[in-house]
């Protein structure tokens, strides 16, 4: 076997490398994103219109909603973000599995007696419920395991109020299978046809913090987000995970093994939209994700949020690139030029002129400015982001 280095230019999107795709999803790019949150959600309802193969990494350090009361209970990842994007890449249609897809979508009152809650979370496991009944042999059995060992595990007070029964499946999975995510994430792909792969970053039962520029540190996702307190006063200069007290070492937490595979694989790496530094920092942070990407010659390409992101207070889109680059260097060691770890910056056209300018002029990258926003609202319109990125691969 022969390695060759080529380059090409192409135009944005390419009809033709589009069309292959819509025609031949199966056979579609396999596009790396580290993404979590649900800001990639559309985008990725869109991209299985393209192509099957794409892989998601999502960070499982969430510390926010119904994701946190399963952290606090059973002391494992955060599995929200890995169950909606399960959803956002699942086969819809009659093909699929429709009736398994409204179960694992289905959430709990957010209002409501305790007794009453947990008494409908039994009434799936014993088969009882209508949106269990629903489901098919044999993944009607095996939900109801996995769903019998949350209960089983459950300790005494826990809050089913506005749980998704998605997530408390994959929680009694994740108890069931030795307190790892790899076997309950494959089941569940396969039980609603997932027209992708979607993996944790890491398995590790680990918080996100950071550093502010006033010298605070915040250890907690749901801390750092503003969305269940006060948005940050102060401008975040570091990332780090922490064990929920004090900072790991970096080094401390590796990439898996398999992750690593998935990277060397990707015909395009994506850094895409969502919360800076809890969404898409989070995910770099690991040791070895760096080099993985430094050594893996494909377009990488950023894919900065449109609108307001209370991470990314006093960011210019520069400062917003340096968040990205600055772990992946950190792992890579001295030296490492930032074209090796990012080769594109794709904005909206209604990004100012400057901004792209002071990409370019920090970091040496080219930042292009394309149509890609929706005509009607300042969110990315998910069939121009698909077509875009299919037509790097």
């Amino acid at each position: 076997m022969t390695e060759i280095r080529i380059e090409r230019q192409i135009t944005l999107p390419d009809d033709l490398r589009v069309a292959r795709a819509r025609s031949a999803p199966h056979l579609g790019p396999r596009i790396l994103f580290f993404s979590g949150g649900s800001a990639l959600n559309g985008i990725s309802r869109q991209l299985k219109t393209y192509t099957f193969n794409s892989v998601h990494l999502i960070t499982p350090f969430d510390s926010g909603g119904s994701s946190q009361v399963l952290r606090q209970a059973f002391d494992m990842p955060a599995v929200g973000d890995l169950r909606s994007r399960l959803m956002a890449l699942a086969d819809e249609t009659v093909l699929g599995q429709p009736d398994i897809y409204a179960l694992f979508s289905y959430r709990l009152p957010r209002e409501g007696a305790p007794e009453a809650l947990r008494a409908e979370v039994e009434r799936i496991a014993t088969g009882q419920h209508p949106l269990i009944a629903a489901v098919a042999q044999p993944m009607r059995s095996l939900i109801r395991t996995q769903l019998r060992h949350l209960l089983a595990a459950a300790p005494e007070g826990f809050d089913y109020r506005n749980a998704s029964i998605g997530n408390l499946i994959l929680a009694g999975g994740y108890l069931s299978n030795g307190r790892k995510l790899e076997p309950v994430l494959f089941l569940m792909s396969k039980m609603v046809d997932v027209r992708g792969t979607v993996r944790a970053v890491v398995d590790d039962t680990l918080q996100l913090g950071v550093t502010l520029q006033d010298g605070r540190r915040i250890i907690g996702q749901r801390l750092i987000s503003g969305k269940e307190g006060p948005a940050l006063d102060s401008p975040v200069t570091r990332c780090f995970l922490s064990d929920g007290e004090a900072e790991i070492a970096p080094g401390q937490i590796t990439l898996p093994k398999r992750n690593r595979r998935f990277i060397t694989q990707a015909d395009v790496i994506c850094y895409p939209p969502g919360s800076l530094y809890s969404s898409v920092v989070a995910n770099l942070l690991p040791a070895g994700v760096g080099r993985t990407i430094a050594a893996r010659r494909v377009p990488k390409v950023y894919l900065p949020s449109l609108g307001t992101d209370p991470e990314a207070l006093g960011h210019s889109l520069a400062d917003q690139v340096g968040a990205l680059l600055a772990p992946l260097q950190a792992d890579c060691g001295p030296g490492t030029g930032a074209r090796r770890l990012l080769t594109h910056v794709l904005c909206d056209s209604s990004v100012a002129q400057d901004s792209c300018a002071e990409v370019e002029a920090r970091h040496g990258l080219p930042c292009h400015r394309i149509d890609l926003r929706q005509e009607a609202a300042p969110k990315y319109d998910p069939v121009k982001v698909a077509e875009a990125l299919v037509s790097l691969a």
